[in-house]
């Protein structure tokens, strides 16, 4: 029996006009909301150091004092033993290697200038005097050759007590900067404490007036701390941080957790306050679903157990701080805080494990996928994406050599951008 054609006219031309419009103007608010993930390089970590500690000899400083570290524990191997994340000792030995040359050549990817708790509060011409130190020593540090890639400030919150303060040592610190000539172009613009969609948009405000009034050719960009329980549920229940990167109209640039001041507001103990604590995830989580797909990009917080004093303080210190920035990693954030000159061999030890642990697997699966497709796994475009995002970021911390994987990293970051072709 011969079955019934099916009839292709039945929605009227009306009809079908209105879902496109319907559905174009959806995928320009979805592409102007989600613009996808960032292709350029983020810092494994960020440096708070406070204002006043802050002058032209600090990378240097910072990278003498994070050998001797090293060099007072026993050499790079034992910190890789501490850590036990390496049991081949090929291997062990090659991220040793890894490392020493990191601290001489980059010790610290992101240096942020801390005019908020590592600062303190005191009088306004102190304040005012150190803002002006901070845009001398970033000056000197471009003249010197030793300005890391990403380097800002934390300033004080817009908060009733701290707002007008802030803002001072914010309008200064640009108008310094600008004064000099062109803006670093890793600068970086951190807002602390942020409680409401409103500060936020303070935020924009204030710096599309700054940008008019030094005749700034490039958007100032800053990042949100969050480290307040109202940023992850406000008061009507729904988290307000979907509303502050939509008021961030495109200037947001990264989220990092402050992991004491949100455990504290939590009324967590101290002794029990760490970015492993449930109620960290909890937080960590939402930011995830929260900045997915915006270009935002998050950074976990800071361990406040420094490795200093006796050996076996040290190596507890380097276990903790080693075991945490694993985690973090696994755990999707691959930035975090140092606060320490002998935290930076421990961090780049932990990351350079991780990103070379999954080198030769991820490169043989992303080369599979983008030739024949043979191979155990069946992977997806959205895995291959994330195979080509994690190759990446292991070249741009200099955890793995470009020679290394087997695609340019401009490929890499073509297939970050637009998928795999």
């Amino acid at each position: 029996m011969e079955l019934p054609q099916p009839t292709t006219t039945v929605l009227s031309p009306a009809v079908r006009t209105r879902v496109d419009r319907m559905l174009e103007e959806a995928a320009e608010r979805q592409a102007r909301r989600y613009p996808g993930a960032p292709t350029s390089r983020q810092p494994v970590h960020s440096v708070y150091v406070p204002a006043h500690q802050v002058d032209r000899d600090l990378v240097r400083d910072w990278a003498a004092a994070a050998e001797r570290s090293v060099a007072r524990a026993g050499g790079i191997e034992h910190l890789l033993a501490v850590h036990g994340l390496i049991d081949d000792a090929d291997e062990r030995s090659a991220v040793g290697e890894l490392v020493l040359a990191k601290l001489r050549r980059e010790p610290i990817e992101d240096l942020r200038i801390d005019f908020e708790d590592g600062y303190g509060a005191v009088a306004d011409e102190t304040e005012d005097a150190a803002v002006d130190g901070a845009v001398e020593t970033i000056d000197a540090l471009r003249q010197d050759a030793q300005l890391p890639p990403f380097v800002g400030i934390r300033f004080k919150s817009l908060e009733p007590p701290t707002k007008a303060r802030g803002l001072r040592t914010l309008e200064r610190f640009v108008a310094g900067l600008a004064a000099l000539g062109p803006l670093p172009a890793g600068l970086v613009l951190t807002l602390p404490k942020v409680t409401s969609v409103a500060q936020v948009e303070a935020m924009v405000l204030v710096l599309t007036e700054l940008e008019s009034a030094l005749g700034l050719p490039d958007r100032l960009e800053f990042e949100i701390q969050v480290e307040t329980p109202q940023a992850i549920l406000g008061p009507d229940g729904v988290s307000l941080l979907p509303q502050m990167i939509a008021a961030g109209d495109g200037r947001i640039t990264g989220m990092p957790y402050g992991t004491y001041d949100y455990s504290a507001a939590l009324g967590i103990a101290a002794g029990d306050q760490s970015m492993a604590h449930p109620a960290a995830d909890f937080a960590k989580a939402v930011m995830q679903v929260a900045a997915a797909g915006t270009a935002v990009r998050l950074s976990d917080g800071s361990t406040n157990v420094l490795p200093i004093g006796s050996a076996d303080e040290v190596d507890a210190a380097w276990a903790l701080h080693g075991r945490l920035v694993s985690r973090s990693l696994h755990n999707g954030f691959y930035q975090g805080w140092d606060l320490h000159p002998a935290q930076l061999p421990s961090r780049f030890a932990a990351t350079y494990a991780y990103f070379r642990r999954g080198l030769p697997e991820l490169a043989r699966r992303l080369a599979a996928y983008l030739g024949d497709g043979g191979g155990a796994i069946l992977d997806e475009p959205a895995t291959a994406r994330a195979m080509a995002a994690f190759l990446l970021r292991g070249i741009d911390c200099g955890a793995v050599g470009p020679e290394e994987v087997p695609f340019p990293d401009t490929a890499l970051r073509g297939i970050v951008a637009n998928g795999p072709k």
